[in-house]
């Protein structure tokens, strides 16, 4: 098992590139009010016990509804917030629990043959629609204006490298990786539905490890949506080293089980 904090620590460099943190006496908040109805930039964040789950939910709903934004939570160490869980939901806060695998890559490219057809690039200005076109189409990134909006951060900054994979020409992939003390986050990986079941992912995927190894990082993380997904990067060299349980408080809109469908 991993120290929790060691993987929080990674996922808020992460979540910094696209919204603001502010830490409090028992947690953060993250928010960014140019996207709202972005879950991921917007949630109250904590992982240790509290003495006053009022305090914090009062804290909470002051800090979002005073900026038009749903008062939400991530919950960590759910065995010691059950006092807070309580509290939300008399308070009428929808919940959910989650369980988030963590995976690590083994360091082995994995072996597949390429195919004549197919070639991988990085996104540019002269792609960036294409490669946009694509992760727009995938409903559990969170929906098309907002996957507009988080792409063109992530483009911009210079952590982030993404990645276009063609077939006989036509875009059918994506995938970027997340740079942050010579370590990397796999992210947002794609393919259109049409394309999907041809080992395309396993290519890209391929590339990426290369890529990470010739530029000497020292780990490839990979966070999955769902055991599923999981599943799926095994067969690419990535081990599962951790499971996240996570609560997810929620006081409007739709849970992350109903996005993710």
């Amino acid at each position: 098992m991993l120290n929790l904090k060691d993987i929080l620590l990674l996922d808020f460099a992460y979540l910094e590139t696209f919204t603001k943190r502010f830490d409090t006496s028992w947690g953060a908040f993250f928010c960014n009010e140019n996207q709202p109805n972005y879950y991921d930039a917007n949630h109250a964040h904590i992982s240790d016990s509290f003495h006053d789950p009022k305090q914090i939910l009062d804290e909470v709903k002051d800090f979002y509804i005073s900026r038009n934004i749903i008062p939400r939570f991530y919950i960590y160490n759910l065995d010691v917030q059950q006092d807070l869980i309580s509290e939300l939901k008399s308070n009428n806060f929808g919940y959910e629990e989650l369980i988030s695998p963590v995976q690590l890559w083994d360091n082995q490219v994995i072996k597949i043959e390429k195919r004549k057809l197919t070639s991988i690039e990085k996104v540019t200005k002269k792609n960036y629609q294409e490669a946009l076109e694509i992760e727009s189409s995938i409903k559990e990134f969170g929906g098309k204006e907002i996957i507009q909006k988080v792409f063109e951060e992530q483009f911009n900054h210079p952590s982030f490298t993404h990645y276009l994979l063609r077939y006989d020409g036509t875009p059918c992939s994506t995938a970027c990786i997340f740079e942050h003390n010579h370590q990397a986050r796999l992210e947002s990986v794609a393919t259109l539905e049409e394309y999907r079941g041809k080992g395309f992912v396993g290519e890209l995927i391929q590339f990426v490890q290369k890529e990470i190894t010739n530029n000497g990082l020292e780990k490839l993380w990979v966070f999955p949506i769902n055991e599923s997904i999981e599943k799926v990067y095994q067969k690419y060299g990535f081990q599962t080293v951790d499971k996240l349980r996570t609560g997810h408080a929620f006081l409007g809109g739709k849970s992350i089980k109903e996005i993710q469908g």
